[in-house]
């Protein structure tokens, strides 16, 4: 009898330690291969703006650590603005046609830039890489295109919300749009990974809220009630933090399709925002 428990007890000891190798294992791999569930770049473009009926001007610019990068100019008469706008992890400028026209419904013109290695942008994403694009970007549109600070709205998609929140931090714009995005990649990563120490593997961080919290411009926070990938907190969280003035837009839909499934009610909040807020 006693030989059975001793048996019984090595087959558990060798059970745990085979779990306990593979959860380490299962780390290893989150840590080594996150780049990759972090970004996800398309580099076909589907269609270029005047293939759906909308004049645009490409451009060129290269970033402060020298990598070349490609955006669209969509100009818009009698514009109240311009929207800078900062797209999510996946797809690139040619996926959001949509967009222009919303923006352009409301009489803002749009600046659309591929982050590198995305479309038709040199370079691989990283981090940092991916906030000296929007200044790269920033740059341009104002030495280049002429467009005054003041009257520049810089829009962040999902990833792109950090990547926007920092901008505004440093260039100080007429407002911040943040739609469907994180308080920081970390902690909405524990959320989608519970099981794992995403906190102490995470080498990505864009902690949006710490930007936002030093964010002087006002701020319109836009995200869907159902969203299933970055919960609706994320985005009430953030609306907390932004200094006033602020907004709160609320949707009801998938992640980004909310966007264009409500896109009355997620126009008319940014009109509002526009009149009440900006006085546009």
């Amino acid at each position: 009898m006693r030989v059975v428990i001793r048996d019984v007890g090595h087959m558990g000891l060798r059970l745990v330690l085979g779990a306990a190798a593979l959860y380490g294992l299962a780390c290893g791999v989150l840590y080594t291969f996150q780049a990759a569930l972090v970004y996800a770049p398309h580099t076909a473009i589907v269609a270029t703006p005047d293939e759906v009926g909308m004049a645009y001007r490409e451009a060129f610019f290269t970033t402060a650590d020298g990598v070349r990068l490609t955006g669209w100019h969509l100009p818009l008469e009698e514009a109240r603005g311009t929207v800078l706008f900062c797209h999510g992890n996946a797809g690139n400028i040619s996926h959001l046609m949509p967009d222009v026209r919303a923006m352009h419904a409301l009489k803002l013109s749009v600046f659309l830039f591929d982050y590198r290695g995305y479309g038709t942008s040199e370079g691989e994403p990283t981090e940092m890489g991916t906030h000296l694009d929007a200044a790269a970007a920033w740059a341009y549109l104002v030495a280049e295109r002429g467009g005054d600070p003041a009257r520049i709205i810089v829009v962040g998609r999902s990833l792109g919300g950090p990547i926007a929140a920092r901008l505004a931090l440093q260039q100080h714009p007429a407002a911040l749009f943040l739609e469907a995005t994180f308080t920081s990649l970390p902690e909405v990563g524990q959320e989608i990974y519970p099981f794992f120490p995403v906190g102490w593997l995470a080498r990505f961080q864009y902690p949006t809220l710490e930007y936002l919290r030093m964010v002087e411009c006002p701020v319109l926070v836009s995200h869907s009630r159902d969203d299933g990938l970055i919960p609706f907190a994320h985005g009430q969280r953030l609306y907390r933090a932004a200094r006033e003035p602020k907004a709160l837009t609320q949707l009801r839909g998938r992640h980004i399709a909310a966007f264009r499934e409500q896109a009355d009610i997620y126009g008319a909040g940014i009109e509002n925002f526009l009149v009440n807020t900006l006085g546009w």
